[in-house]
């Protein structure tokens, strides 16, 4: 473990990649989430070029105003009506000023641009990593150490690595993200989702690599 990084070197690493990407999206990132959309990408950039659309909050209020009025007709103005012998004169609802109305696009994903960049940051600043460390290696199996533990069987090897995706999948899925999303932005967060998350993320890891490495 000499040839690693100090733990705290990466804890800053993570930490900087985290804030730089909250101030520079407003958003919150996560690398199942990037994938699922970068998969997609038709359809994600479908639902971008709709959101363009309506990106200004006026126009949306107008269009929404106009529809409703063509649906069921002019409604009446929108006076709010003061108390019951209270003096003074009635109040027509003014819209708020610009700055103070919120964003039609807050709430939504990094653009499909940024997340697709995301993911091909990870794999090349992996490959970066893995060449100056002189550790580069092409191979198609896990290693000595699964070859031992787990199984040699090319075969067998390929259908559990396939069955172990498809399981990883579908837990990030059902947990609502993987643990970059909840255990880098939702602990930095303090969100109680994420910390229950990680919690059985970690846990999790630790009693497969205990049963692997003392039981096995």
């Amino acid at each position: 473990m000499t040839t690693y990084w100090p733990w705290w070197a990466g804890a800053v690493g993570l930490a900087l990649v985290t804030i730089y990407h909250a101030l520079a999206t407003d958003r919150s990132f996560g690398v199942s989430s990037a994938w699922d959309r970068v998969v997609h990408w038709r359809r994600e950039r479908r639902l971008e070029r709709m959101d363009e659309e309506f990106a200004d909050d006026r126009a949306l209020a107008e269009a929404l105003a106009a529809a409703t009025a063509e649906h069921f007709g002019p409604g009446p103005s929108p006076v709010r009506q003061l108390p019951y012998g209270q003096p003074g004169t009635l109040q027509v609802d003014v819209e708020p000023p610009a700055g103070d109305r919120p964003a039609a696009t807050s709430g939504r994903p990094a653009p499909l641009f940024t997340q697709a960049a995301l993911l091909i940051s990870v794999f090349v600043g992996g490959l970066i990593a893995a060449v100056t460390s002189g550790r580069f290696e092409l191979r198609l199996d896990m290693g000595p150490g699964f070859r031992s533990l787990v199984t040699a069987d090319p075969v067998m090897m390929t259908v559990l690595l396939f069955a172990g995706g498809v399981l990883v999948g579908f837990g990030t899925r059902l947990a609502g993200g993987c643990s970059s999303g909840h255990g880098l932005n939702g602990c930095g967060r303090l969100r109680p989702v994420s910390l229950l998350a990680t919690a059985v993320f970690f846990g999790t890891a630790v009693a497969v690599s205990f049963i692997l490495w003392k039981v096995i």
